[in-house]
């Protein structure tokens, strides 16, 4: 089964996304315990937890997202965001990059690692 890239802007706004609708979820399961009080506002408090959390995951992209690389895609010709070396076009998914090492490569997220050399 092949990979299916997105950009990684995309994929954390979709992570963060999906943390509203878990919070959600795990609120309305907390209404299948109102008899008992304490384990509805356990898992009302653990729905809001997660709402916060995806707060916090939005803003922290939003912060990225001012300071990511501007770059008009070669296939499409708009105007997307790259974080890293190695990106995707948010709207047609091109595989981008800034490196003049990777270019004709093919598109691995490897690439965006960081690793330790080693000292001799």
């Amino acid at each position: 089964m092949a990979k299916k890239y997105t950009s990684k802007i995309n994929k954390i706004r979709t992570f963060a996304l999906s943390l509203v609708f878990v919070g959600f979820i795990i609120m309305y399961i907390g209404i299948f315990f109102r008899e008992h009080v304490w384990v509805m506002t356990i898992f009302m408090l653990l729905g809001l937890l997660s709402i916060i959390g995806s707060t916090v995951v939005y803003f922290w992209i939003g912060m990225l997202s001012t300071r990511a690389v501007q770059v008009v895609c070669p296939s499409c010709g708009k105007v997307t965001k790259m974080l890293g070396r190695v990106d995707m076009c948010m709207y047609c998914r091109e595989p981008l990059t800034l490196d003049k090492e990777l270019e004709g490569k093919e598109f691995d997220e490897k690439y965006n690692r960081k690793t330790r050399k080693r000292e001799s």
